[in-house]
């Protein structure tokens, strides 16, 4: 069990291989070998878009739409927790808590950061080019600049063919 002086880490995680390739990487370097004592008490967030967010892009008569958009993020939002604490489970780390909330992947990242106390935060990353990355924005880079904590970014290796 973590004791008080632990240092608090938050993975941020959606439902991307990347998020789940940095969840496991950062299980098998820091929580490997330490059941009794983990160098941190984990935090894990997944950041639930807002369904009217979403909507509000797509005009009139969107409204409709609403409540299947949001029962559609909600059944995602079970479906990253329940992996999320299957890999935890399977990496025998079983105090982890895990939070889903509501909104802005890069400011629900840096509040949890700041809600926690955080020493470290840990993302993936998507490996957007510069383009896509000025067009949809990028979750890592925003944190990288804005959390007050240090920020692992974790790349999934390239396969080679």
């Amino acid at each position: 069990m973590a004791t008080a002086e632990t240092q608090t880490m938050v993975v941020g995680i959606d439902d991307s291989e990347q998020s789940t390739y940095a969840l496991q990487w950062t299980l098998d370097h820091f929580f490997a070998n330490s059941t009794v004592n983990p160098p941190f008490k984990l935090v894990i967030v997944h950041a639930r878009p807002s369904p009217s967010a979403v909507i509000g892009l797509a005009g009139p008569g969107a409204v409709e739409v609403l409540p299947h958009v949001d029962s559609d993020f909600k059944k995602i939002a079970a479906r990253v927790v329940e992996e999320a604490k299957e890999i935890c489970s399977s990496k025998s780390v079983h105090d982890a808590v895990v939070e889903v909330v509501e909104g802005d992947a890069r400011n629900i990242l840096c509040e949890a950061v700041e809600k926690h106390h955080a020493s470290i935060l840990v993302v993936g990353s998507h490996g957007y080019g510069a383009i896509k990355r000025a067009v949809l924005g990028s979750v890592s880079d925003y944190c990288a600049h804005h959390a007050h904590c240090t920020v692992m970014i974790v790349k999934r290796p390239k396969t080679k063919h």
